[in-house]
């Protein structure tokens, strides 16, 4: 966040590269940045000849080099933004002349999304000396919870670990996806707000007492109800529930669970900093801990691996759901 914070404020204080190339495989702050050059970089009524927008899977190397050659019109600078850029790779070599002398009126954004631009090409040493590289890498799903929390206290807003962790669960690491979703809570929640796990399934639809994180902890309490519970809704949810999203989150607390058990220091920072979890969730490793010895939770996740494969249909492809999951619960509790 910090490099984009700084991409920005470059640009708004008029320091303006006239290559942008934007990479990565999380698209959203690819998007970010070149929304902002679009919105920013000229003046509204200096767009119309000014600024235009190419797709990769449409254009040749030669079109865009060809379009960012031109002068600008009755402007100081002209914007060509190319989106999609990625379908241009095997050809985008053809960029290095362009890149080594690039037209210094016009401001050339190159959003190569989803994948990351090889470094070894000659293309990519040019444009990082004539303009800006950005990488935008993906965040690991244990980063996101800390993400969604900076990202609202940006806009004046708090949320509960919980919450933030709900979100992850039912929504992923897209960072798209979460954003649309906190943009919705946004519109009906007064800022300085404390955004709770009941907000969040009073305004986006995800329920606050039947998810995985609340089966996960009613495991590690070994409480068989609330887990017996949980599960019932998942069969008779089993779109909303895939088996296989519940299996792998399970199978990540155990493995965790693992390391924890192999820890010699319990401090809960170092617990958290090990397993890559909020310090919030440490209580819930230490409550199954005592649950579960790590003889036991060794043959736990071996029985996961198993069930795994057979959510994906490996030698019981008639296997309802239903079924899985009553069979998960006997193997674990």
């Amino acid at each position: 966040m910090d490099e984009v914070k700084q991409i920005v404020k470059d640009i708004k204080e008029g320091n303006i590269k006239p290559i942008y190339l934007l990479t990565g495989e999380e698209p959203y702050y690819i998007d970010r940045i070149s929304e902002f050059i679009e919105k920013n970089v000229l003046a509204e009524e200096e767009r119309g000849f000014n600024q235009m927008v190419l797709y990769g899977k449409d254009v040749s190397v030669e079109d865009i080099v060809a379009n960012a050659k031109r002068f600008p019109m009755m402007a100081e600078r002209q914007v060509v933004i190319v989106k999609e850029a990625q379908h241009l790779s095997r050809t985008i070599d053809k960029f290095s002349s362009y890149a080594e002398n690039p037209q210094l009126t016009t401001v050339l954004v190159l959003c190569y999304k989803y994948s990351k631009f090889d470094k070894r090409k000659k293309v990519y040493k040019q444009i990082k000396k004539t303009g800006v590289v950005f990488e935008s890498k993906k965040l690991y799903e244990n980063k996101v919870s800390d993400w969604i929390r900076k990202v609202l206290q940006g806009k004046g807003y708090r949320i509960t670990p919980k919450a933030a962790s709900l979100l992850v669960e039912f929504l992923g690491t897209d960072l798209s996806k979460i954003n649309n979703e906190l943009e919705k809570l946004q519109l009906v929640l007064p800022k300085e707000k404390e955004i709770t796990p009941l907000d969040i399934e009073e305004n986006i639809g995800i329920s606050k007492d039947y998810n995985n994180f609340e089966l996960k902890k009613a495991i590690g309490e070994r409480n068989v109800i609330k887990a017996t519970r949980i599960m019932n809704y998942f069969a008779q949810n089993p779109k909303d529930n895939p088996f296989v999203v519940t299996v792998t989150l399970l199978n990540t607390f155990f493995t965790q669970l693992l390391k924890y058990h192999g820890m010699k220091d319990h401090n809960p920072k170092n617990v958290a900093s090990i397993l890559g979890i909020s310090p919030y969730f440490v209580s819930e490793y230490q409550v199954a801990a005592k649950n579960y010895p790590m003889k036991k939770v060794s043959s736990i996740v071996s029985s996961l691996r198993e069930l795994d494969l057979k959510g994906k249909g490996v030698g019981s492809a008639n296997t309802s759901q239903a079924d899985l999951l009553k069979e998960l619960l006997v193997k674990i509790i």
